[in-house]
């Protein structure tokens, strides 16, 4: 049960290194999103009681504090090891590498679909809501880096709150607020002038917005699951393999220019090139290994 809980965080650390992947998603085809929201969201007042008064045991239970930690030291551990991997991945081969998270992602729209019990007016409604905003990030046009504390400090609240939401990623977040690549080159050198402000703006965003989606579900269950539906659709832009990076060069007094990212242009591949034949393998290798992972986590 732990190691399957540590593999599963595996799984959303790498997503959430991927621009345009959520690890949200992940966390919902496997079957331990509303365990994962639930468990953030009992880092409450009550919990600060039972530490406070070192009712160890008894608060270790309230916060499932062992099904969270195997699953943050999967997610840890994956976004450590994999963020150079990634990183390399992105820049030498980044068609292919979005090619296979396009994959993944498409199958999982209807992955997260068929959990919605009854689709009524209202849950396609959200549905379509969910599918314009996602889609609706992607012509945002990024912003440029900034590493002051404080703007740190809130790419953690929004990237985590983008994390939780599957179809939402925190990585795409990162790059509209201008700051993924400084935050991965940090990850690479272990810089703590800009992770200690991101971990806490990623701490407090996921405990504060943990509550509100907990809420959503109970109430709403089919109408939020639309929508997330929808969200995983519309991302589906942003991931798209075929696209080339528009970049406008920044004039800064007394420092050299800095290229800036200011949108995408989408196209269609040539069908008779031998490297679009191997990105359509990669995209349907990830959308099995969707399938496989589902199939592992409707077991355990």
């Amino acid at each position: 049960m732990i190691f399957s809980v540590f593999l599963k965080g595996l799984a959303m650390g790498a997503a959430n290194v991927i621009p345009g992947v959520s690890g949200g998603t992940i966390a919902l085809i496997t079957g331990i999103y509303e365990r994962l929201i639930n468990a953030i969201k009992s880092f409450d007042l009550h919990a600060l009681k039972l530490l406070m008064s070192r009712q160890w045991r008894a608060f270790w239970t309230v916060t499932d504090s062992t099904f969270l930690l195997a699953l943050f030291a999967g997610i840890g551990f994956s976004i450590i090891s994999l963020a150079r991997l990634l990183e390399y991945l992105l820049e030498k081969h980044e068609t292919l590498t979005m090619a296979f998270f396009f994959g993944l992602i498409f199958i999982s729209i209807f992955s997260v679909g068929k959990t919605v019990k009854h689709w009524s007016a209202t849950a396609w409604l959200m549905l379509a809501i969910g599918i314009a905003v996602a889609a609706g990030i992607a012509f945002l046009a990024p912003a440029s880096e900034n590493s002051s504390f404080f703007y740190v400090f809130l790419c953690g609240i929004v990237a985590m709150c983008s994390m939780i939401l599957p179809g939402l990623s925190g990585s795409f977040v990162l790059i509209i607020m201008g700051n993924y690549a400084l935050i991965l080159a940090a990850i690479g050198r272990a810089d703590v002038g800009i992770l200690l402000p991101l971990a806490l703006g990623c701490v407090f965003g996921m405990i504060a917005f943990s509550h509100i989606l907990s809420w959503i579900f109970k109430n709403y269950h089919d109408q939020t699951i639309a929508m997330m539906t929808g969200f995983i659709a519309g991302s589906l832009l942003i991931i798209w393999p075929w696209k080339a990076t528009l970049t406008e060069s920044i004039a800064r007094e007394g420092k050299p220019a800095k290229e800036v990212v200011t949108g995408y242009d989408w196209f269609f591949p040539s069908l008779t090139d031998p490297g679009t034949l191997l990105a359509l393998l990669l995209a349907f290798g990830g959308a099995l290994a969707l399938y496989v992972m589902e199939k592992l986590a409707s077991r355990t």
